[in-house]
């Protein structure tokens, strides 16, 4: 079992210690000077492909999650432990039907409402009863108990706000209620809705000790709306939930899937500590657009280049993106989004290994 270390005071750590994972990671969200570069993974599906599990048995025992990061830190020797499980349990929380496969990842199958009017006869949100949402806290727990002091644990709570809403009414019908100006009063209010469950999340997540929380919210990309959409109905919601955290405090970190060039502006003035970018976002714009503000996680492609590259292509990638944040404390080394389970492990030895070999 790897042992606690203590702590040096959350004060400006100067270049020149050597730290722990924890250490460097929190280190990056402030824009101190980290020793080198350091690395958190959205390794989720492969670390329980490599600690033997399907997605079945992981998602549903806490102790497994934790064994399949345990295995994969003391396996990498990365920094950061995203606590992960899928994208719909939140949704489920909130009566969102979904399908679990034993061999894949979780999806919604329907929607919890199907007239916006429904909206106004929802009871207040209560996640804490779900069972997903314990076992996943749970697993955030054990980590946290296991890891002590040695390695940053990120207690991510699945999705935020207008995510959270499109899976509610199904992603095709909240598209179309946010283009109705008539709709709006009860738009907002089931987005009232949906932040109350992601906060609930999040405090059930800040009890476990963890040191950071973060959501997601890629249905409010560019991707799939337009800016002009996420200013007005995803980013003050996003706001509300980075305050929350903040408000127990806690960093909160933002992911978002796809192109989000055009929003970038908009998710740093969330408040978030650090943005967690899709390798589709250009990164000398992110670099430049987010210096000295928030930090930068992310963004080597984990389909092309980590899952179906080799193992001199992802050094070579691996090193371009540290080229590309030379100088800049505010970097986070992971993929862009979450790693495949087919990721050869020679490609993440790679990828680690470039990591360490830059200062």
């Amino acid at each position: 079992m790897i042992e606690a270390t203590s702590i040096r005071p959350f004060g400006p750590l100067q270049c020149g210690f050597t730290m722990n994972g924890r250490e460097r990671i929190l280190a990056a969200l402030r824009g101190e000077c980290p020793d080198r570069v350091p690395v958190m993974l959205h390794n989720f599906m492969m670390a329980a492909r490599e600690a033997g599990y399907t997605m079945g048995q992981y998602r549903r025992s806490p102790e497994a999650i934790t064994r399949s990061f345990i295995q994969a830190v003391e396996t990498y020797g990365y920094d950061g432990v995203l606590v992960d499980v899928d994208t719909v349990t939140l949704a489920c929380a909130v009566g969102v039907p979904v399908e679990l496969p034993e061999n894949g990842p979780a999806s919604s199958c329907d929607a919890a409402i199907h007239s916006l009017e429904e909206v106004r006869d929802l009871p207040p949100p209560d996640v804490a009863r779900n069972e997903r949402i314990q076992i996943w806290v749970e697993a955030a727990r054990l980590l946290q108990r296991y890891f002590g002091g040695e390695i940053a644990i990120r207690g991510n709570c699945d999705q935020s706000a207008f995510s959270l809403a499109a899976a509610m009414r199904s992603i095709p019908e909240f598209l179309m209620d946010v283009m109705d100006p008539e709709n709006e009063p009860l738009v907002r209010q089931l987005l009232d809705y949906c932040t109350s469950a992601a906060t609930q999340f999040i405090a059930l997540m800040a009890e476990t000790g963890v040191p950071i929380v973060s959501n997601g919210n890629s249905t409010a990309g560019p991707d799939m709306v337009s800016p002009a959409i996420y200013r007005r109905f995803a980013q003050p919601y996003d706001r509300r939930v980075a305050e929350f955290a903040h408000g127990l405090g806690l960093p909160w970190l933002l992911h978002v899937c796809g192109k989000t060039d055009r929003i970038l502006e908009d998710m740093v003035a969330t408040g978030a500590d650090g943005l967690e970018l899709d390798y589709k976002t250009d990164v000398t714009l992110a670099r430049d657009t987010l210096a000295g503000r928030t930090t930068f996680i992310g963004n080597l492609d984990p389909s092309a280049v980590l899952a179906r590259g080799t193992p001199a292509l992802v050094a070579e990638k691996t090193r371009e993106l540290i080229e590309a944040f030379a100088g800049n404390p505010h970097f986070i080394l992971n993929a862009g989004c979450a790693i495949p389970a087919s990721t050869p492990a020679e490609n993440l030895r790679a990828m680690m290994r470039a990591a360490r070999e830059s200062r």
